[in-house]
């Protein structure tokens, strides 16, 4: 992206020339880009789609990468070694030099850190050298996992960490206030609220399918359904209590579970009477959203909670936890409900009155689609290439500045010293 002073933009204007249709290049780092793997590559992915119709140049370094073939940018895979305890997930080791090797020839205008891991370090190195401004997308709240693997005492280490990372960037975009929130208290600084969108041409009610119920054995019953990852720090172990509730007092609601993990198995024994679907993308999920009844997503550790908005986007009701990205995005009796967080019974108490009250559901997913309709991802994207324009502006600035600066030091200085 050529840099132009104040006074070159407008002399530009003035012949009816916009900068701000300036092609500029950006360089993503992300963990992860397997495609569905979790809510941070869809969300990745639903942006790479975006900005290859928009004048923009960009590349991805990760882990884990697809096929040539099925890149849709260039993607470049760094050295990594397995996460401990979580094989689908890979740490990146010694990506300094194939990272400053690529950069030198693509000449990014702006860095993009997706993961506070060591590949965004890597970032941040080759930031500070070159002196380019870097920012960062807060996708998942780690610290938030440190009470279900049983390592509480790390939390504070956890908040110290990140506030070190995320202070070294020029701007940290968040996707709920309420997390805005959490990591200003914590010292965070730099936050810039910028939502996540949907696509309502992929997820919407007009995917719903009378047969599939039956082709899931649950056909004339209410179907709770819950779509994520199955690992403990989505709180799954408050779902299946309040499921276990449920059971006890009506034997015509379902739970169905899309995704997969690797406490499936755990869950399917405290779960026997639940349809456990496996992983779903695509046309296949959207049918699932549409087809069911009410949308249960107990986590308290989501920064947005990509899913919640995609049910919204397919005609059902959400009931979530109070806490995180969810008290963000939903209405309590408008569109969804929040239930006190890990509350069993609350979860239970709300799914049953959406259950028994079938006007109320009704009228509530309607207000959840039309606030869905509202969250384009077109808008989002032309949101976030607007920030990035800015920091990248302001950077710029702040460097001329600091460069006038410097000459009139060293004039005061030799004034000093000449006893002038």
């Amino acid at each position: 992206m050529a840099r132009k002073s104040d006074r070159e933009k407008s002399e530009l204007k003035k012949h009816g020339i916009e900068t701000d249709s300036e092609r500029i290049r950006i360089a993503f780092f992300s963990a992860s880009m397997k495609p569905g793997q979790d809510g941070v590559t869809r969300v990745l992915y639903k942006i790479t789609d975006k900005l290859l119709n928009r004048n923009v140049e960009f590349i991805f370094f990760s882990a884990i990468v697809p096929a040539a073939k099925d890149q849709p940018v260039p993607m470049y895979k760094v050295p990594s070694m397995v996460v401990p305890f979580y094989r689908d997930y890979r740490l990146s080791v010694a990506a300094d030099i194939q990272v400053n090797t690529v950069l030198r020839k693509f000449k990014p205008d702006i860095l993009c850190v997706n993961s506070p891991c060591s590949l965004g370090w890597a970032a941040y190195y080759y930031a500070r050298h070159m002196k380019l401004p870097i920012v960062a997308h807060y996708h998942t709240h780690f610290v938030s996992y440190a009470g279900y693997y049983k390592v509480t005492l790390l939390r504070d280490l956890g908040w110290h960490y990140m506030k070190m990372f995320y202070n070294n960037m020029q701007r940290t975009f968040v996707p709920s206030q309420p997390i805005v929130d959490e990591l200003s208290t914590h010292g965070v600084r730099n936050l810039c609220l910028l939502p996540h969108g949907v696509d309502c041409e992929m997820f919407s009610r007009r995917f719903h399918s009378t047969a599939w119920k039956q082709s899931i054995g649950v056909e004339g019953k209410t179907v709770l359904l819950y779509v994520g990852r199955l690992v403990w720090e989505k709180d799954l172990a408050t779902l299946a209590a309040a499921y276990t509730l449920i059971e006890r007092q009506r034997d015509d609601v379902a739970l169905v579970l899309a995704g997969d993990g690797p406490i499936r198995k755990d869950l399917q024994h405290l779960l026997p009477n639940a349809i456990f679907l496996g992983h779903k993308s695509g046309g296949d999920l959207a049918e699932c959203y549409a087809s069911a009844d009410v949308f249960v997503f107990p986590s308290t550790t989501e920064t947005f909670g990509m899913v919640t908005l995609e049910a919204m986007a397919s005609g059902i009701v959400p009931v979530c936890a109070n806490a995180g990205g969810a008290a963000g995005i939903l209405i309590h009796g408008e569109t969804g409900f929040l239930a006190q967080p890990r509350d069993a019974e609350d979860f239970a108490r709300l799914c049953l009155e959406l259950v028994i009250n079938t006007e109320k559901r009704r009228r509530m997913a309607n207000a959840a689609y039309q606030y869905a309709q509202l969250q384009s991802w077109d808008t989002i994207v032309d949101r976030m290439l607007g920030e990035y324009k800015h920091v990248i502006g302001d950077y710029d600035r702040r460097r001329a500045e600091k460069r006038l600066r410097k000459p009139r030091r060293e004039k005061k200085k030799e004034k000093v010293q000449t006893g002038l």
